[in-house]
C-alpha cells in the first residue's frame, strides 16, 4: 500500500484527517479536542508522540482548535501552514521558534519522509487558505473543504486522484429557507463560503470527465452543515447529478459520505 487516508473528524464544528505511508504519519487540521485525537489515533496504533506532522488549511477555529495543544504536547512536532495562517493562529503558536514551524507556499511542493505534498488555494474568507494534495508511487490523496467555488486551480488539482475528500457543505435550498441570519447565508453562498451540494456534483462531472474512465476513485463528501444538510441529502443530490452527466455510483466511481464525529475506515491506495 502505498497512501491510506482516514477522517477522524468532518463537519461544520470540527475537522481533522491523517494521511498515512509506510514511514509517517500526516495529521490534516485539529479542529476537535486533542484528546479525542489522540483516542482516536490509537485505534490506528499511532501514540501521541507518533503525531510529528500538523498541516494547517486555514486559520478557523473548526480546524486549529488542538493545534497549539499538540504542538506543546511534543516537541519532536512541526507546525505547517502560509504564512497567511500563521499570523492568524494562537500566540503560542506563533512563538514556536526554529524548524518547528514550516511556512509552506501554495503550489510549492514539498516533501515529508517519503509523501510528497502540494498545498493549492482554495476561495474561502481566511488568510491564505489553502488544501492539499498526497502523492506517492503515482497515488495521489486530495482533500479539499472550505471553498466558496470551484476555481480553475482547484479543478487542476484534484485531477487524476484515487481518493477525493470533496466539501459538499450544504443544500441550498435547505439554508436559503432556514434559521440562519441573511449576512451567514450571504456569507455561506459567496464564492469565499462554502461548496453546496450541487456545487459538489458538478465539480465531480468534470473531475470523472478528465479521469476517462481510468480508474474507479473513491470520492467522500466532507464538511457537512449540521443545520443546512444531511448525509442523505448530500449523497442524493449528488448521486442525481451524476447520473444525469451518465456516471453512476459503483460503476464510474465509489461515492461516501463522511458523517459528523464518526471515524472512518483506514483507505489504503
Amino acid at each position: 500500500m502505498n497512501l491510506g487516508f482516514c477522517s477522524l473528524s468532518s463537519s461544520s464544528s470540527g475537522n481533522c484527517y491523517f494521511i498515512m505511508s509506510d514511514n509517517t504519519c500526516i495529521l490534516v487540521d485539529a479542529g476537535i479536542s486533542r484528546n479525542k485525537i489522540y483516542e482516536n489515533m490509537k485505534f490506528f496504533n499511532v501514540l501521541p508522540r507518533g503525531i510529528r506532522h500538523l498541516l494547517l488549511t486555514h486559520e478557523h477555529g473548526d480546524h486549529v482548535r488542538s493545534a497549539a495543544a499538540i504542538a506543546t504536547k511534543s516537541i519532536y512536532s512541526k507546525i505547517y501552514a502560509t504564512e497567511g495562517t500563521l499570523m492568524g493562529l494562537d500566540e503560542k503558536l506563533q512563538a514556536m521558534k526554529g524548524d518547528r514551524v514550516v511556512t509552506i507556499t501554495p503550489s510549492k511542493k514539498f516533501i515529508i519522509e517519503d509523501v510528497e505534498i502540494t498545498p493549492f488555494r482554495v476561495s474561502h474568507d481566511a488568510n491564505e487558505p489553502v488544501a492539499f494534495t498526497f502523492e506517492k508511487n503515482q497515488k495521489k490523496v486530495t482533500i479539499v473543504t472550505d471553498t466558496g467555488c470551484v476555481t480553475e486551480e482547484i479543478k487542476e488539482a484534484i485531477k487524476g486522484s484515487d481518493i477525493l475528500v470533496l466539501e459538499s457543505n450544504h443544500e441550498k435550498n435547505i439554508l436559503l429557507y432556514g434559521s440562519y441570519p441573511y449576512s451567514v447565508k450571504r456569507r455561506i453562498l459567496s464564492d469565499e463560503g462554502h461548496l453546496s451540494n450541487e456545487a459538489a456534483g458538478n465539480c465531480l462531472v468534470e473531475y470523472l470527465d478528465d479521469l476517462k474512465g481510468s480508474k474507479v476513485p473513491k470520492v467522500l463528501l466532507a464538511h457537512l452543515s449540521q443545520k443546512n444538510n444531511t448525509p442523505d441529502q448530500a449523497f442524493l443530490t449528488v448521486k442525481n447529478i451524476l447520473e444525469e452527466a451518465d456516471y453512476y455510483v459503483g460503476k464510474d466511481l465509489v461515492l461516501d459520505v463522511i458523517v459528523k464525529d464518526q471515524i472512518t475506515d483506514l483507505i489504503w491506495v
